[in-house]
């Protein structure tokens, strides 16, 4: 039975309210999110974000009711398909998205199911009995009879993530005990101020974005050199090119100004530049030393006039 106008309505009104009140919102998967999970989800997210679910056809005429409005809103319909919910938040959104996929659940595959990740069943004793070796015949995973039981000798894959599980995949994994798989809400897409993008952007770490920027910086900077093109970039490495070239032309004849004049008395007399620089380097050692011999010194007087307390020794 569909929602009724007065549902529809209080409805309409909540997503106008979160959506004026919010800047950013995820596009999440609830599938296979059951009841329980969703509840501790919403706890998590207390102080977070809001989040609210509904029908897909619903979810797009509220959108489009106000997409007079606010017409940015739009970019959100796209991916209004599936078994999809909106959490709505102003808080950072690598915390929320953090909460988010934090609780997940471990569930046995089921026939018919895709497989969000590569099921691999390992090798070792299995403790079935010889009747049951059909199973693994069937799914080519070789084994061997220890002891009365089955042994499985190599680890095999038996699910391609992306693929939907067999039935014969599901009895074997379930007959085995094991729950390959963990459910849990997933981040579809992001949408905050007015943008929607993938949620691996938020992975990508502030050095990244810098280390990318500084490598455009120098590349427009060689084309603009390359090109004799003047850029903001280039224009500095420009400047620095063009005063080299004027020392060089200072060194090559007899014009002289401020900037080449320390260099033409640097190659017309290096010895003195060569003697000089040991100087000073000596001069910077002792006068650290000097201080200290000062400060010492005071401090030795002290200490002997304490020790004869001002009389002579034969006083």
């Amino acid at each position: 039975m569909g929602a009724t106008r007065a549902e529809k309505e209080k409805y309409f009104a909540k997503l106008r309210e979160l959506l004026e009140t919010y800047p950013s919102i995820f596009v999440v998967n609830v599938d296979n999110v059951g009841s329980n999970q969703m509840h501790q989800i919403r706890v998590a997210l207390r102080g977070l974000g809001v989040v609210l679910m509904g029908k897909n056809t619903m979810v797009r005429r509220a959108l489009r009711s106000i997409l007079s409005e606010m017409p940015h809103y739009e970019r959100l319909l796209p991916h209004v398909r599936g078994n999809v919910g909106f959490v709505f938040t102003s808080g950072d959104l690598k915390d929320v998205r953090q909460a988010i996929t934090a609780n997940r659940v471990r569930a046995p595959a089921r026939a018919g199911a895709l497989a969000p990740v590569d099921v691999i069943v390992p090798a070792g004793n299995t403790g079935m009995e010889p009747g049951k070796t059909s199973f693994f015949q069937a799914l080519q995973i070789p084994t061997k009879i220890a002891r009365g039981t089955i042994e499985i000798v190599a680890d095999i894959k038996v699910v391609v993530a992306g693929t939907r599980v067999g039935s014969s995949e599901a009895t074997l994994l379930n007959m085995l005990n094991i729950s390959p798989f963990t459910y849990g809400m997933t981040v579809l897409q992001i949408y905050d101020q007015g943008t929607c993008f993938h949620p691996d952007v938020l992975d990508i770490d502030e050095k990244d974005l810098i280390d990318k920027f500084l490598s455009g910086i120098k590349t427009i900077a060689s084309l603009s050199l390359a090109l004799h093109y003047p850029t903001i970039v280039s224009i500095m490495h420009s400047v620095v090119s063009s005063y080299k070239n004027l020392l060089a032309v200072s060194l090559a004849t007899d014009y002289t100004f401020e900037g080449s004049a320390k260099v033409k008395e640097y190659l017309e007399n290096p010895e003195a530049f060569a003697v000089a620089a040991p100087v000073a380097a000596a001069e910077e050692v002792a006068a650290p030393a000097a201080a200290a011999e000062e400060e010492a010194a005071p401090a030795a007087e002290a200490e002997e006039s304490d020790d004869d307390m001002g009389f002579g020794l034969f006083d």
